[in-house]
C-alpha cells in the first residue's frame, strides 16, 4: 500500500504537475461519483416519502363547511381573474399523483368518458366540487397526464377552462 505524501501548500500550485498524480484523481473521480449517487438515492427517497405523505394526506377527504368552501373559493377567483387578465383560458387548478386513480390514470390518458369514476379522496372531492358548482357556472375541466417519469404516466393534472370571447 502506498503511503499518502503530505505536500508543502508550494506544491499545490495549479501549474505544478505534482498537484495530483493520476491514482488520486481516479480515486477523487471515484468518491465524486459515489458522493453524486449518494445524493440522489437520498433526494429519490425523500421524494418517495413525500409522494406517499401526499397520497395519504388526500386520501382523506375534507369536510366541505361554507368556510372551507370559502376558503377555496377566494383564493382560486383570484387565480382565475389573473390568467384571465394574462389572456389564457385555462388553469390548472390541481395536480396529484396518478395513485389516486383506482387504474393508474389510463382512462385520463386514453380519455374515456368514464374517468371521474377512477377518482378517489380528494381529487373525487375536487372533480365534485366542480361538477356541483363550477360547471353551472360556464367552467369546463380537463383532466391530463402531466408528467412521464421513465415513460410511464406520473402525476394527473386538473385544468378548470372557459370561453375566450373574441372582441
Amino acid at each position: 500500500m502506498d503511503a499518502v505524501r503530505t505536500r508543502s501548500p508550494a506544491d499545490l500550485e495549479l501549474a505544478d504537475e505534482t498537484f495530483m498524480s493520476a491514482a488520486e484523481l481516479g480515486a477523487y473521480t471515484a468518491k465524486l461519483k459515489a458522493a453524486k449517487a449518494m445524493k440522489a438515492l437520498k433526494a429519490e427517497d425523500h421524494a418517495s416519502q413525500a409522494r406517499a405523505e401526499l397520497i395519504k394526506t388526500l386520501s382523506k377527504t375534507i369536510e366541505l363547511t361554507p368556510e372551507k368552501v370559502q376558503e377555496i373559493t377566494r383564493p382560486l377567483l383570484h387565480k382565475l381573474r389573473v390568467a384571465a387578465e394574462q389572456g389564457k383560458n385555462e388553469l390548472l387548478v390541481m395536480r396529484f399523483p396518478n395513485a389516486m386513480c383506482t387504474d393508474s390514470g389510463r382512462a385520463i390518458n386514453n380519455a374515456e368518458a368514464d374517468w371521474p369514476d377512477t377518482l378517489t379522496g380528494r381529487p373525487r372531492q375536487a372533480y365534485e366540487f366542480w361538477r356541483e358548482r363550477l360547471r353551472p357556472l360556464g367552467y369546463g375541466l380537463s383532466a391530463m397526464i402531466v408528467d412521464w417519469p421513465d415513460g410511464m404516466p406520473g402525476d394527473v393534472g386538473f385544468f378548470l377552462t372557459w370561453e375566450k370571447l373574441h372582441v
